[in-house]
């Protein structure tokens, strides 16, 4: 699994021009499953996620987790996170797991964030969706627990 991290100060899902859900202070988390992903990928990236310490703590260091600011985690899966781009100007999404085995995974990551105490909003996965967000800082970290190639 990979996944890009942001921390925000809001962000937003809209899904055929209706809201589908919102956080304030966070981290917006895009999270795509590889083939060979399992339960394990996913939860070790959840408790990666809600105790990564970049927020910033009363001397400005960032030293703190989405835990310890109360803040919020908005989830959107993209399969596109797992492009393999080595080859030519297409990417190509064969490394990137199927959408029955895909969407668990992501239900399951986020579902072990809301478990560690942090409150968690997700897209709507397969979905078309329009993301919008104010990137604090700006503050991005990729993670990977990516499963060997296939």
């Amino acid at each position: 699994m990979r996944a890009v991290v942001q921390r925000v100060s809001r962000a937003s899902v809209t899904v055929e021009r209706e809201p589908v859900s919102a956080i304030g202070p966070g981290l917006l988390v895009l999270i795509g499953a590889a083939q060979g992903d399992t339960s394990a990928e996913a939860l070790w990236l959840a408790h990666k996620v809600a105790n990564l310490r970049i927020f910033p703590d009363a001397q400005g260091r960032m030293n703190l987790s989405v835990k310890a600011t109360d803040g919020q985690v908005l989830v959107v899966s993209q399969f596109t996170l797992i492009a393999n781009t080595r080859k030519g100007f297409r990417p190509s999404f064969v490394g990137a797991a199927d959408p029955g085995i895909a969407e668990p995974l992501v239900d399951e990551f986020a579902g072990a964030i809301a478990a560690e105490g942090v409150p968690v909003a997700t897209g709507i996965f397969g979905a078309h969706m329009v993301i919008d967000l104010a990137n604090d800082g700006p503050v991005t970290i990729v993670l990977d627990r990516v499963a060997p190639e296939v």
